[in-house]
């Protein structure tokens, strides 16, 4: 028997979510690889599946937790033995497979990399998938030719885990970072990750004009709609922006006067399907690249029941940069 978060769907189709005991025949029967979870995390995407705020969860019952990181234990997969440490993010699991909101998890071993030499699986879960994102975006705007002398990037969504990070991957390869937040309160601990200038989101959340004066290089927007609109509107010529996120809508109300008039390139960042190289990219950069300092400032360990009552607060923005969830607390 293991702990684990289960989602169940009421009669009314509200979300019943409570912390309990399985049994490993419960974990799904498609999985080549179980785990020992370690830790996980708590996203955005698990906020809803938790709360039910929104149609993330297809198949019930259902153990969330998009994230995961943690030894194996059993495995019919080639590529995996018993002993191996391994990550896992996105595919689907937490909505279409069970999660690793529990002590155990039983998965595909084409989703699993290997943890990172150096690295821990609570460290694998501070970065997480909102870290593995934020440094998808990073390069993007690298391999799309934004340098350090390029001018100012705009991270938006500062605050949140994806926006932490990417601050603190940004600001230690050498980038001048502006960082949006509707928390001006949160100033100082922005600053500490290496954000040379804060603003308030306001700036950019309302509708605003097709064609803005032009401020940002580059752009890292994990928030959408009306933000991301203002945002293209105002990058500079051949600027990019890495998109990745809809905390504030997946609607995009502007027009297509950034991309004709100013060569704006817009690059869409996706890190549930990702291919393994990259990942294994991502995850080999994030391990070299990202100071242990920062993240642990980033950084906010929870329990499995903990998890529970905080899935409300990343829906409603009140939580700073990562959870972690020790599965075994």
């Amino acid at each position: 028997m293991f702990n684990a978060i289960l989602l169940n769907k009421n009669e009314d189709g509200t979300t019943d979510a409570r912390l309990t005991q399985l049994d490993e025949a419960q974990l799904p029967a498609d999985g080549d690889v179980t785990i020992r979870v370690d830790y996980s995390t708590i996203n955005f995407k698990d906020g809803l599946a938790i709360t039910g705020k929104s149609p993330v969860v297809r198949k019930w019952p259902m153990i969330p937790g998009i994230d995961g990181a943690g030894e194996v234990v059993a495995s019919n997969h080639p590529d995996w033995k018993p002993g191996d440490a391994v990550v896992l993010n996105g595919w689907g699991v937490g909505e279409a497979h069970m999660g690793c909101l529990a002590q155990r998890a039983r998965l595909k071993g084409d989703w699993l990399i290997p943890l990172p030499d150096g690295m821990t699986t609570r460290t694998a879960m501070a970065i997480g998938t909102a870290g593995y994102t934020a440094m998808l975006c990073a390069m993007a705007l690298q391999e799309q030719g934004v340098a350090t002398d390029s001018g100012d990037i705009l991270v938006t969504g500062a605050s949140g885990g994806v926006g932490s990070v990417a601050i603190a991957i940004l600001s230690g390869w050498g980038y001048r970072v502006v960082a949006s937040t509707g928390k001006l309160a949160e100033a100082d601990y922005l600053k500490a990750l290496g954000a040379a200038d804060i603003i308030d989101r306001t700036e950019l959340s309302a509708p605003g004009k097709p064609l803005q004066k032009e401020r940002w290089a580059g752009v890292i927007d994990s928030v959408g709609s009306h933000t991301l609109v203002n945002a293209l509107a105002q990058t500079r010529y051949g600027g990019v922006v890495a998109a990745c996120g809809l905390a504030q809508g997946l609607d995009l109300p502007g027009s297509v006067a950034p991309f004709i008039l100013r060569g704006v390139r817009l690059i869409g960042i996706d890190s549930v399907m990702a291919p393994k190289a990259r990942r294994i990219e991502a995850w080999k950069k994030l391990a070299s690249d990202l100071d242990s300092a920062k993240l642990e400032k980033i950084t906010h360990e929870i329990s499995l029941a903990g998890a529970l009552d905080k899935a409300g607060d990343i829906l409603a923005g009140k939580v700073r940069g990562r959870l972690v969830v020790n599965v075994n607390a």
